[in-house]
């Protein structure tokens, strides 16, 4: 029982920590564009970074998840909405994984 309260405890600090100390130690509003830009984007390469690999171990086959990579890729340097790039990846996939 002391083990699961101690890692609660931990795990506690560990998430409020960072969250904490801007509110605790940034008061006034930030000027810099550098700093500003670079928080604006935190959360997408964060998401990127965690998600990318992934994509390459989805499936059994690495070239199928390859060629929906590269689908998707292209889609969103079209501009095209997120739910019709993420339908085609899905069709996509699901086609190759079925012929392959």
């Amino acid at each position: 029982m002391t083990y699961i309260i101690s890692v609660l405890i931990v795990m506690f600090l560990v998430t409020a920590i960072p969250r904490a100390i801007p509110i605790v130690f940034v008061t006034k509003k930030i000027k810099s564009r550098f700093i500003k830009d670079f928080l604006y984007y935190m959360p997408y390469a964060v998401l990127s970074a965690l998600t990318f690999p992934y994509i390459f171990y989805c499936c059994s086959n690495i070239y199928i998840a390859i060629i929906g990579t590269v689908v998707v890729i292209i889609l969103a340097l079209l501009d095209q909405k997120l739910y019709i790039t993420a339908l085609v990846a899905i069709i996509i996939m699901f086609i190759l994984t079925y012929i392959f």
